[in-house]
């Protein structure tokens, strides 16, 4: 993480144990594992602050360049040249009038079709028939 190595963390733990404690060591561990724990939270916040005004930087510096290209695009092609060219691709149907809708009166008859339904034959089951509500029977029920 901060480039200790393993002699350099064993001699500081026991710096820390002479200097602080075997008592109070847990407590001032803690302690510095809430202050690392805020310093990486503002770090975080900092950095995607930072990503944050790159990306804005490079949305405006990507509408400058669509703007230029925008801007080239229809000098090269101005707009009353555009529109004969549209109207020559509009579909074959767009001059031909529809039919308006007439709703069907009410005196017509729709007849529906009758489809008969298939029965599956019933499989023989072993056994008394499943009664719904009835409980079954215990043995101390059995012999009164």
């Amino acid at each position: 993480m901060f480039g200790i190595d393993s002699t350099e963390f064993l001699v500081i733990v026991i710096i820390a144990v002479i200097v602080i404690g075997p008592k109070d060591l847990p407590r001032a561990l803690y302690k510095v594992g809430q202050i690392i724990g805020k310093a990486q939270g503002m770090a975080r916040h900092f950095r995607t602050g930072l990503d944050a005004m790159v990306r804005e930087v490079e949305l405006e510096e990507l509408e400058k360049k669509w703007a230029d290209q925008n801007k080239r695009i229809m000098a090269e092609h101005p707009p009353e040249t555009a529109a004969p060219a549209m109207e020559a691709l509009a579909p074959p149907d767009a001059g031909e009038e529809k039919p308006p809708y007439v709703a069907p009166s009410a005196d017509a008859v729709v007849e529906t079709p009758t489809v008969k339904a298939e029965t599956a034959p019933v499989a023989a089951v072993d056994g008394p028939p499943y009664v719904a509500g009835a409980s079954a029977v215990s043995k101390g029920d059995a012999a009164a």
